[in-house]
Parts: C-alpha cells; sequence; structure tokens
C-alpha cells in the first residue's frame, strides 16, 4: 500500500470548532479523527484564533495601533525596510533548510490547540497530519495599507504575504516531523476568496497571478515532505488550484458537486496522477439541514456527488481511490452540539464508505 493509498476515504477535519475549552476540543479530534488529528482554530476562547490574524506575527509591514488596537500595513517607516530586509534573509534561509533556528521566529504563536496536537502525533505516530494557513490570495485581498488600498495590488505586500506564509507552513510541518518523523504532513490552504475570481469585485485580477501565488507556497510544501491542499466553500473556477499543482482540491460537496464536474477534463488528468478530492459532504454550513441528517442520507449525498464525475467519463475506481470526506466548511460558527455531530457524521460517513466501496 503505497502512503497515497492510505488516505482513500479517510476522515478529514476543515479547521474551526466553537468549543470554549480546550479539552473538549481535543477529545473530538481524538475520537474522530485519530487516523489523521489536526488543530483546530477556537475563536471563542481567544479571538486571535481566527483564520487571518493567527498567521500574521512577524510579519513585516504588520502593525498594530497601540492607541485604537487597529492594524494595518505600512510600507513607508524605517522599521518597515529594516524588517523586510531581514525577513527576506530569514526566508533564503529557512526554505534551504527548515530545520534551521530562524524559522521558529515564524511559529504560530496564538494557538492553544497546536501544542496539544504535536502532543497528539508525537504519542500516537499517525500516518498523515493536517495543518493549515490562510491562504496568500485570501489575505492579500483583505489586508489594506494605512490609506485604504488592497495589499494585493503591491507587489511587493504581495510578495511579503506569501513568503509570510510559506515559513508558517513550513514551520507546521517542521514541528509534525520533529514529533514523529514517519508522519507526512497534510497543509491546507484556506483560499474561500477564489470563489470570487471572474467577479466584479476581482475584474482586474488574472487566475494566472493567483495560480502563481498558490503554486509557490504548495510546491516548497511539497518540497519539504508534505501534502499540500486547497479549501474554498464557494463555487470557483477549479482548474486554478489544479493549474497550481495542489495535491487536494477540498470544496463544499454538499451544495457544489455539480459545479465541479464542469472541470471534468481536467479533473480527470488530476486524478489519474494521483491527486485527490476531499469531499465537504457533511453540510456545516446548512445547520438547519445538519441537525435533521443521518449517515445513510450522507451516502446518499456523496453517491450522487460522485456520479455527476462518472457521468463525464471518469472512472469510479479513480474517483473513489483519491477521495477523501470532509465537512462542508469549519464548524467554528455551529453550536457544541452541532459541531461535535459535524464531526461524528465525518468519521461515520468515512467508516460506512469505506465498506461499502470495499476500502
Amino acid at each position: 500500500m503505497t502512503a497515497n493509498s492510505k488516505l482513500t476515504l479517510e476522515a478529514l477535519a476543515i479547521g474551526s470548532l466553537p468549543h470554549k475549552d480546550l479539552e473538549s476540543a481535543m477529545e473530538l479530534v481524538k475520537k474522530d479523527f485519530d487516523k489523521i488529528p489536526f488543530w483546530p482554530q477556537l475563536s471563542k476562547i481567544n479571538k486571535n484564533e481566527d483564520m487571518i490574524f493567527q498567521f500574521l506575527e512577524n510579519m513585516p509591514s504588520f502593525f498594530i495601533d497601540e492607541n485604537s488596537g487597529k492594524s494595518y500595513l505600512e510600507t513607508e517607516s524605517d522599521k518597515f525596510f529594516e524588517d523586510m530586509e531581514q525577513f527576506f534573509a530569514d526566508y533564503e534561509e529557512i526554505t534551504a533548510d527548515i530545520n534551521c533556528d530562524k524559522i521558529n521566529k515564524y511559529a504560530i504563536n496564538s494557538s492553544c490547540t497546536f501544542p496539544e496536537f504535536i502532543k497528539i502525533v508525537k504519542n500516537t505516530k499517525p500516518a498523515f497530519a493536517k495543518g493549515q494557513i490562510v491562504g496568500a490570495f485570501t489575505l492579500a485581498t483583505t489586508l489594506v495599507d494605512k490609506s485604504g488600498k488592497c495589499a494585493f495590488y503591491d507587489e511587493t505586500l504581495k510578495e511579503i504575504i506569501t513568503k509570510t506564509l510559506t515559513l508558517k507552513a513550513l514551520w507546521q510541518i517542521k514541528e509534525i516531523k520533529c514529533a514523529s518523523p514517519g508522519t507526512t504532513p497534510i497543509i491546507f490552504i484556506d483560499e474561500p476568496s477564489i470563489s470570487q475570481l471572474g467577479t466584479s469585485a476581482y475584474i482586474t485580477i488574472s487566475n494566472d497571478e493567483v495560480i502563481e501565488m498558490i503554486k509557490e507556497i504548495s510546491d516548497l510544501i511539497k518540497l519539504n515532505g508534505a501534502m499540500s491542499a486547497i479549501h474554498c466553500c464557494g463555487k470557483c473556477d477549479w482548474r486554478v488550484p489544479i493549474k497550481a499543482g495542489v495535491d487536494i482540491i477540498n470544496f463544499d460537496a454538499y451544495t457544489f458537486a455539480q459545479n465541479l464536474s464542469l472541470f471534468s477534463n481536467d479533473l480527470k488528468t488530476y486524478l489519474e496522477h494521483g491527486r485527490k478530492i476531499a469531499w465537504g459532504i457533511v453540510p456545516t454550513l446548512r445547520p438547519d439541514i445538519l441537525e435533521k441528517t443521518n449517515p445513510d442520507e450522507m451516502i446518499s449525498v456523496f453517491e450522487k456527488a460522485v456520479k455527476y464525475l462518472t457521468k463525464k467519463g471518469i472512472n469510479e475506481k479513480i474517483i473513489i481511490e483519491n477521495s477523501i470526506i470532509t465537512p462542508s466548511c469549519g464548524a467554528g460558527a455551529l453550536s457544541v452540539e452541532l459541531a461535535e455531530k459535524a464531526m461524528d457524521l465525518t468519521k461515520q460517513l468515512s467508516e460506512s464508505v469505506k465498506e461499502r466501496y470495499k476500502v
């Protein structure tokens, strides 16, 4: 059995949980994701655990106003130029050797779950372990400078953002590998904003620019012995992450399975090269449906999603071999009870479809 075949129809989680205490969140990780543990973002414990702020520490140009508490990007100060020079030197050193001491400068310190996650990895030595970063395109279109200009339109800021997130990914890989050298890290790049490509909001931005940003991060993740994944829970042009070379694409399959099938020609080649689809079947974005659903209904949703691709001529065996089961998105906005149901359903669905397809 190859390393990648161990992923077939396994249960995998997305980032956030709504828990207000660390212990119950990590117990849920251990219970439902023992094969592929992850570190959840718990923004109800600490607002700095949201998907963006967590990855900004030690990024040159990022400042917080001591009086107002507001954050902004500053590219004119002397401190920025000093920080930038040091940052690029650090980047060269770290990408040449992720075990160098400099990498610890780019640690993710605003996560109460990461140290507990590393303990799980160290104690259980799983085949895979999942980390995550916010996507460079999403971050660059969220952050603004003092004048309100979007960071994406400043080439220097765009490069700094992409490289900072690369370092945050590499630090996670290093930590996972130190805890368990035989574990393959899977680093998710959370890119909700790519669903807006081609709309009036980003009319001046080309797909190629976004592909380049994703590819730079993905290539270095893979170069350092990990797998790269992209998560977008909206409808999008899936040729973007496919062309960027990510190993796994993850999407809201409960709502957008038919949309994915529009890209069947690209997906056929993608899957034939052993890359994966992580089907977000469990509807964390639809609490009304999640509350009433059960494992049998989830199996039907999965089978229907797969059929959209087989009808386009993709071999079912290749699809199943390269499928992973996830919730449609993070569960941080749900009640604790519903989030736990979603995680349990994800594991139950994984076990049921493995049995059904004799995996």
